[in-house]
């Protein structure tokens, strides 16, 4: 099969190109500098080719593939069974947690910056903005990535304090939550999305990972106070950061329960430009991509899902505390077996 394009189709295809680069960019960055001195041009060439006035070499577009992890058949219209994803690893020695949240970041910082945007996440785990609302609950789960799923050499032998967590991991997860509260977001739990932390400190218990019992104690306590915000949260059919005013716009979080399916954390970022979709794996990995064809299947799946689930924001109070009720009999029955 052959594809024959003219200039005004090729200039098209490369405005689009540039368009999906820049919605790539944080907002501080300036986008005529990062083209030219990744290609090594002038602004003035930078800005022929962003108007489509001067074509991109092969071996401009390379570059620019390599750097955005663009996806060309997107923009070739070009129908494969193929899709190119972006992917982003934790590592010892290579990408540290930090990074990888900065990566998360900048991310949310981009997708804030569209004028319409919607997120929706089907949630194996509690959405990763949700645990710093409590610093202790944060420093629990990094400490969990660290040791037990990335094993850095340097928690070897290493016991939990929750008051001894990085600073500098807690900013940076903060600043998530922040940039999150501010993206109209879907989310589908079932209990397991909950159940999985406590599952986590019941093992770190047994294994002796904690320096004493009243740090399994006092993670316990902001627990149910975390799932206490979380469900007001969904009662007002908004998010707000814990311990403040609840300040936000009515039907911008909306929370299902699917007693059916497993959650994969699988999510899809909606704006009107274009659509991204990123899937975990290795509990922390992640890959993305814009394929359009794979984010229409994916939106096409949730939509299914949704349709499957229960509504347990705003409207929905009866199931919303039934659900969150369950939740916290859940910790409260660890508690009485530790004490």
């Amino acid at each position: 099969m052959s594809y024959i394009y003219n200039v005004a189709q090729a200039n098209e295809i490369q405005t689009a190109l540039f368009q999906a680069i820049k919605h790539r960019l944080p907002e501080n960055y300036s986008f005529v500098h990062e083209i030219a001195e990744l290609l090594g041009i002038s602004y003035d060439s930078a800005y022929r080719r962003i108007r489509g006035d001067k074509p991109l070499t092969l071996d401009e577009l390379v570059l620019l593939n390599e750097k955005f992890g663009l996806s060309i058949d997107t923009f070739l219209n070009v129908e494969t069974n193929n899709v190119v994803f972006n992917c982003h690893t934790v590592e010892a020695e290579k990408v540290r947690i930090k990074q990888w949240l900065e990566i998360i970041l900048n991310d949310l910082v981009r997708i804030n910056q569209a004028k319409e945007k919607e997120i929706i996440y089907a949630a194996k785990d509690p959405p990763l903005f949700h645990y710093f609302h409590f610093p202790e609950i944060g420093a629990f789960k990094m400490f969990f990535y660290q040791k037990t799923l990335l094993r850095f050499p340097e928690f070897e032998g290493k016991k939990l304090k929750l008051d001894e967590a990085d600073e500098d991991i807690y900013e940076t997860g903060k600043k998530m939550l922040i940039a999150s509260n501010t993206i109209p977001t879907t989310e589908i739990w079932n209990e397991d999305t909950f159940n999985i932390t406590l599952r986590q400190i019941e093992y770190y218990w047994i294994a002796g990972y904690f320096v004493s019992k009243d740090e399994v104690l006092n993670l316990c306590d902001k627990l149910e106070k975390w799932l206490r915000h979380i469900q007001k949260q969904a009662e007002l059919g908004f998010k707000f950061l814990h311990d403040q005013d609840p300040v936000g716009v009515e039907g911008t979080f909306k929370m299902y329960e699917n007693e059916i399916v497993l959650n994969d954390n699988s999510i899809l970022v909606k704006t009107p430009d274009v659509s991204y979709a990123y899937l975990t794996f290795n509990v922390l990995s992640i890959l993305t991509t814009t394929n359009p064809t794979f984010t229409g299947h994916l939106e096409n799946y949730f939509s299914g899902l949704i349709k499957q689930s229960h509504l347990i924001s705003s409207t929905g109070a009866k199931e919303r505390n039934r659900f969150f009720n369950k939740l916290q009999q859940t910790v409260e029955k660890f508690k009485d077996s530790i004490r």
